[in-house]
């Protein structure tokens, strides 16, 4: 069973978004949150798998909050999927930063995020969206301070950047395989070994390193 934290601040978005979980033989609405402070509450005491996470909330908002969960020592796997209203915004660049495994807008339809929650929390991330690419690019070269590359970068071998590479375009470990013309078993490894290399969360993570690095543009 797929347990799942819904944090919004409307009322009605939280009812509607229970109610899907809900009619889900494998997913599960472990507790509800109307802001950060009392998301983090939540998902310390709940431990659930997926945080839905809403951005613009009073006090402290979804960026903080999604930091403050995807760096607690005693949540490792709680993934967090931001959901937002507009396509371009500079706060889900942010929470992806912030250890976000991706994100949605809020009008997306319901077998997609259904299929979003299965994704992100079987280890996967939200980058397949061409919009997320490409929220990545614009902030990224709208502030090129941030491209610093990441200290760990250097333990990796040249095939490893290269996949690095490849992930940063949304491909997923059967599209690399097929590019670099190895088995999805050996992408999968060079995937791996880069996330545990770079200290990554997920794919999600890996995306915003290599922009920050300069492997992808």
């Amino acid at each position: 069973m797929i347990t799942v934290l819904i944090v919004d601040d409307q009322d009605l978005v939280r009812i509607g978004l229970r109610t899907l979980l809900d009619n889900e033989d494998d997913l599960t609405c472990v507790g509800e949150a109307a802001d950060g402070l009392a998301a983090v509450a939540a998902a310390r005491e709940h431990r659930p798998d997926v945080v839905l996470m809403d951005v613009r909330m009073a006090g402290v908002d979804g960026l903080e909050a999604t930091r403050r969960i995807t760096a607690d020592p005693e949540l490792p796997d709680t993934k967090v999927i931001v959901l937002t209203t507009f396509e371009v915004d500079e706060y889900v660049f942010a929470a992806l930063r912030g250890g976000a495994s991706g994100f949605l807008l809020k009008d997306t339809k319901p077998v997609d995020l259904l299929r979003a929650i299965r994704l992100v929390a079987g280890g996967e991330a939200l980058l397949a969206p061409s919009a997320t690419r490409q929220l990545v690019r614009e902030f990224v070269s709208m502030a090129p301070r941030s491209r610093r590359p990441h200290p760990q970068l250097h333990t990796l071998t040249d095939r490893e950047r290269e996949v690095l590479g490849l992930v940063a375009e949304g491909l997923n470990n059967e599209e690399i395989a097929e590019r670099l013309v190895v088995s999805p078993a050996t992408a999968r490894t060079h995937v791996s070994r880069a996330m545990i290399k770079l200290g990554a969360r997920d794919r999600a993570q890996l995306v915003v390193f290599a922009y920050q690095s300069g492997l992808a543009d």
